[in-house]
This record gives structure tokens, sequence and C-alpha cells, in this order.
């Protein structure tokens, strides 16, 4: 028994709007049930007898009548680009592709950005740099001075300035705690077009103390022909009344002055994670500190600092000592220089910033001058230049050490004219 309606009846198949069948004729209303939206019609009114009207079916969509009838139904439209293809398109079967990216400009942007930050950097770590040299030494209070000659001479020194050590770091680096500053070294770097030449002048070195004008004081004092060691100069009146006794012993004139104490020479070296030296023989010296074993090691600081004062144990004394030094502070500017600290901001800003901090120098001397100093003395190591002691005689009566006077003056006409040089020192 079938108790189906009469549209779904399997024998009606052919002649019934249902499942299976071809024949366009809609189902009853009885099977296919309506929803009316809004308020309902009143019995006995509407096209089929109280049956709602249907969508009748025009152009491939069913069109609603007029009388306000929603079938529920979407009209079949394909929402998408033509063809029912998606965001893609014909032939798409999906979005867009990307577009390849444009290689060029993006190298051109990184290309540009990278100069950018580099040139700002650079820009900053200049003042910045610049901001923290010590200017504290005005050569235009030294009088009498030579003539200029070609070339650039820089007059370097380490002074046993103690300042801003705590006594901590002074038993440590056996520095002891006398007052005031004396010279521990004093050399000559010339540059120009041959080469640099490196020149160690011995702190026992007999010189004549020639007329100066204080640097605080103002006040001139006149020659007297006292005679004594070189860094008594420096003692009595400062780095002015030493640059002034220097000319007027040798005739040449010195375009700028670079010192540095005792504290700062130890940070530079640390800051730069040490400086590799071949030590000749076994050093041992209690008043230096310096207890060193012969062969190619690195130096600490304190090894450092200890090395370049050390005279006591060595059979030349002074003039051993001042090659040690110029050895070292070559050594130490090759340091410097390497990409290792250059390339590297971790150690390249703290060892500027140790050394500049330590540095006193003239007020004329700038950062390109002060990097062509350390250029130069890089190539003194690299077998670029000449490296020498100033030429000794021998003994003055009073002790000192005499320079012998035809070398030094060809020496200093040498160097005057940028010629290379060929006089040998001790």
């Amino acid at each position: 028994m079938n108790d189906w309606p009469e549209g779904f009846s399997g024998d009606n198949r052919g002649s019934r709007y249902g499942r299976g069948s071809s024949s366009a004729q809609p189902e009853s209303a009885r099977v296919m049930r309506q929803v009316r939206r809004g308020p309902a019609a009143p019995p006995g009114q509407g096209a089929y007898g109280g049956v709602p009207q249907q969508p009748s079916y025009v152009d491939g969509g069913y069109a609603e009548p007029s009388s306000g009838y929603d079938s529920g139904y979407n009209t079949g439209q394909v929402y998408g680009s033509p063809g029912g293809r998606g965001p893609g398109g014909p032939g798409g079967g999906g979005y867009d592709p990307r577009p390849a990216p444009n290689w060029r400009r993006r190298i051109k942007v990184t290309a540009i950005t990278l100069v950018t930050v580099l040139v700002v950097t650079s820009v900053a770590t200049y003042f910045w740099a610049d901001s923290k040299l010590n200017r504290d030494v005005d050569l235009s209070k030294v009088i009498d001075r030579p003539e200029a000659g070609e070339g650039t001479n820089y007059l370097i020194v380490g002074s046993d300035s103690r300042a801003g050590m705590s006594a901590e770091e002074k038993k440590k680096l056996h520095t002891g705690s006398a007052e005031g500053k004396r010279t521990d070294s004093m050399m000559i770097l010339h540059t120009g077009g041959n080469g640099p030449t490196l020149i160690s002048l011995p702190r026992d070195s007999n010189v004549t103390i020639p007329s100066y004008k204080g640097s605080d004081s103002g006040k001139l004092y006149p020659a007297t022909g006292r005679q004594t060691k070189l860094n008594a100069a420096y003692a009595e009146d400062g780095p002015e009344l030493l640059v002034r006794t220097v000319e007027a012993n040798t005739g040449l004139h010195i375009d700028h002055y670079v010192e540095i104490g005792f504290g700062g020479f130890a940070n530079i070296v640390d800051a730069v994670g040490g400086v590799e030296m071949d030590i000749p023989q076994d050093i041992k010296d209690t008043k230096s500190g310096a207890d060193l074993k012969k062969g190619r090691q690195t130096l600490d600081g304190e090894q450092a600092l200890a090395f370049v004062r050390t005279r006591y144990a060595l059979k030349g004394s002074d003039l051993d000592r001042t090659k040690n030094q110029q050895k070292f502070l070559s050594a130490l500017a090759n340091q410097v220089a390497t990409p290792s600290t250059v390339l590297n901001p971790f150690r390249l800003y703290p060892t500027m910033g140790a050394g500049l901090d330590s540095l006193v120098v003239d007020k004329d001397m700038g950062l390109f001058d002060l990097a062509s100093m350390f250029w130069a003395m890089k190539g003194v190591s690299g077998g670029e230049g000449k490296s020498m002691n100033m030429p000794i005689s021998g003994s003055a009566p009073n002790g000192n050490l005499q320079w012998d006077t035809a070398k030094v003056k060809t020496l200093v006409s040498q160097l005057k004219n940028d010629e290379t040089v060929t006089v040998s020192g001790n």
C-alpha cells in the first residue's frame, strides 16, 4: 500500500514532477510546502485559492509575483568572475598569480639603506670621537719656533701620569704614587712621501734649556745655558717647554703633540684584546713589575706597561728600553688597525673610548691627524718605514747621554726636506 502522495508514486513517474521525472510540471502545494514571508493572505484569496502563487521561471531565473512573495531561493547566480572560475578569472582556477619580485629595485633600496646607515653612523662616530679628544696643549705659547719643513712631525710622549688611577690600580701596575708628571718616553714620528720615520729621544739625553714663556704665567724666562736631562723640561713647565726644548736642540719644527699616561696605555691594550710581541729575552724587573719569558706571546695591559717601562733589567738601559717601546707601539698600532678591531664594534668603540679618554693632544690636532699618526706607526711595524734612536756620541760631563751633533744635523735636514733617512742611530 502506498501512502505517499500521488506525485511520488512509482507508477506515475512519467506524468508527475518528482524524483526521476522528466516533466517540468511543478509539484502540488501539498507536497512542496511554500514559506510565505510577511502577513498571511486572507482565506480564499490568491491566484490558487489560498495556495501562495508560485514564482515563474523566466530567462534562467525565477521571477517573483507582483504580490511580493519571496520563495526563499536565490536566482542561481554564481558569485565570482565570469565563467564560475573564481577570483582568478578564466583559466585561473584561483587567485591572480603574484607578480615576480623586482630584484633590481630591491637591491637598489637595500644598497641605499645600507649606505645611509653607514654615513649616519660614521658622522655620529666622528663627532662622538672628536668631542672626547683632550686638546689641552697650546703650541701657540711656544716661542722662537723653527720654520716648518716638508711632511708632518709628531712628538709622542708617554708620561708617568697617574691621574684617575685608584690606589689598587697603582699597586697592580707598579706605578708608585709620586706626585706630578714626568716623561717616561719621548719619540718623534715623521710622516711624508718617503715612508714614516720613528726616532726615540732617550729621557737621559743631555739638552740645553732655552728661553721660554711660562705656559701658565706667560712670564718670559731667559736662557741661562743650563744643561739637564730632556725629561726635566717636561717636569719643569709641561708639554709646551718640552716642545720648545726639542725644537731648540734639534732645529726641527714639531707640528703635533700627543701624550698618554700609564693608566690609559694599559686600558688601550686591554680594550684591543692584548698585543702579540716576540720578547727577545727573559725579563724580570721588580721596579716595573715585569716578569716575562723569552718568546712570542700576547701581553695584556699590565704586562705591556711593565715591558715598555723596564730599563734596569736591560743591558743597554734606557737605549734598549726605547727600542722596546718602539717595537711595542708599532705592534699596538698594527693591532688597532686590523679588521678584527676596526670591523668589530664591540672592540672598536671600547678601544677608541679608552684611547681618546686618555690622550692629551694639541689644540690643532684633529681625528684625521691622529689616524694618520697611527697609520704611520703601523707602517713602521710593517717594514714600510724606519725606526731608530737619536744618534749618541757618548756621555756628557754631567753623565747624561750626548747626541752626535753631526749626525743629528744630517738627520734633521733629511726630515725637513722629506728625504729618505740614511742616518743610523744607536
